[in-house]
């Protein structure tokens, strides 16, 4: 069993020693006090990473990252008042090269295509593990967009798809398919597969039109609701 996100016991995680390694710096956004000030606890006693500060609102939040400029931001979807996908948009627009993984309760299509339009680079289960969490943080591309396959295999239920036809991939786009339900990038299926960045996105460009998908998400819960992939990984 892996740890839950925090709020109760957390394990101690092994200090750096000996040579130098620069830190990811972490902000938390969420309205939740204890829970935001438990998070914030959690990444400081994770190797590698350190807090780069707590927001509980919106406005605060703006003015964290104005001053400070982390690596990445946990954001709760719900900020009270306040819209965690909107902020993700704003932060994203100002910060370029910052990684937004967000964290939900519930998912929805609406809320899914809304938080990869923000530029967020994951989102993962508010009642995930917290290694799951470690993880995005340290390897989410901000030019990809990962969904945890607990909230995927949610949104997509355990009905198959009526009414399509069959769906005739190659070899290839069939791997590339694979690899886009484990949530990679096309980057990443290039690396995997031994190809081009270009040619993998060719590859996927083909794989969405032949599932008539407008977005990898689209063609990874198509594909699941088609029983062509397994969403695994799920806790």
């Amino acid at each position: 069993m892996g740890r839950g996100l925090p709020g109760g016991h957390l394990e101690h995680a092994d200090e750096l020693a000996g040579e130098h390694v620069e830190l990811l710096a972490v902000a938390v956004v969420d309205d939740h006090r204890a829970v935001a000030d438990a998070m914030a606890f959690a990444v400081e006693r994770e190797a590698g990473l350190t807090c780069a500060g707590v927001a509980y609102s919106a406005a605060s939040a703006l003015e964290l990252l104005q001053r400070e400029h982390p690596d990445a931001v946990l954001m709760d979807v719900r900020l009270g008042h306040d819209d965690g996908i909107d902020l993700t948009a704003e932060l994203t627009k100002r910060l370029p090269d910052l990684r937004v993984i967000v964290l939900t309760a519930h998912l929805d299509q609406g809320l899914m295509s809304r938080a990869a339009d923000a530029g967020a680079c994951a989102l993962l289960p508010k009642d995930g593990s917290w290694e799951d969490v470690i993880e995005a943080i340290h390897s989410a591309s901000r030019d990809g967009f990962h969904v945890h396959p607990k909230l995927l295999r949610g949104l997509v239920g355990s009905q198959p798809a009526r009414g399509m036809p069959p769906v005739d991939l190659t070899s290839r786009e069939a791997e590339v398919l694979g690899l886009l339900a484990e949530g990679r990038d096309a980057t990443e299926i290039a690396r995997s597969l031994g190809i081009s960045v270009l040619t993998s996105r060719g590859h996927i460009k083909s794989v969405l039109a032949k599932l008539g998908a407008h977005s990898q998400l689209e063609a990874v819960v198509t594909a699941s609701r088609l029983g062509m992939v397994s969403l695994r990984g799920a806790g």
